[in-house]
């Protein structure tokens, strides 16, 4: 049988501890980060050719969104002081086109906003706001209830599909 088409129909961004902080309205692009794992290249003196190997680690994981007009709160609590960490809900309503259902998409990140980027002006446009999170030390992703997703810097987790892939090294370790 075929997969599913999903396709994203709707989107907000809101602060993951004030659920009251809604940017539906406003969010106007967003995008998930790119999920990476670590890769080294390798060749041998006496092979013929080289591999990328890929660790069990992720390199930098950096969402962004725009948002159209100026937005007070976010401009308030940029995280340029240490430890100004955020946590955020990125939620979108995903259609199965196969079946019509509605899916809830949910991606929590923890991060500090570190760039703002206003677009240029002219009268009679909206003009956009670009926001850039860096040191993300927390990303999970699931939909319709589902852990597809789930890394954690400090927990030294991460899990795929609900697998760990970092399990076994953290035992090794004796962690």
């Amino acid at each position: 049988m075929a997969q599913p088409l999903y396709v994203l129909e709707a989107v907000d961004v809101r602060r993951a501890d004030e659920p009251d902080s809604s940017r539906a309205v406003t969010l106007s692009k967003l995008a998930l980060p790119e999920i990476k794992r670590k890769t080294s290249g390798y060749a041998p003196g006496g092979g013929v050719g080289e591999v990328n190997f890929s660790f069990p680690q992720v390199d930098p994981i950096e969402p962004k969104f725009e948002l159209k007009g100026f937005d007070p709160d976010m401009l308030r609590k940029m995280g340029f002081a240490a430890g100004a960490y955020d946590k955020w809900t990125f939620a979108g309503a995903v259609r199965n086109k196969q079946g019509g259902q509605i899916l809830a998409a949910r991606a929590v990140i923890q991060g500090v906003i570190s760039s703002w980027a206003p677009d240029e002006f002219s009268v009679g446009e909206f003009f956009g706001c670009n926001y850039l999170l860096h040191e993300v030390t927390h990303y999970e992703f699931i939909l319709d209830g589902e852990e597809l997703w789930y890394w954690d810097f400090y927990e030294r987790e991460g899990r795929s599909g609900g697998i760990s892939w970092f399990g076994d090294i953290r035992t090794a370790l004796g962690g």
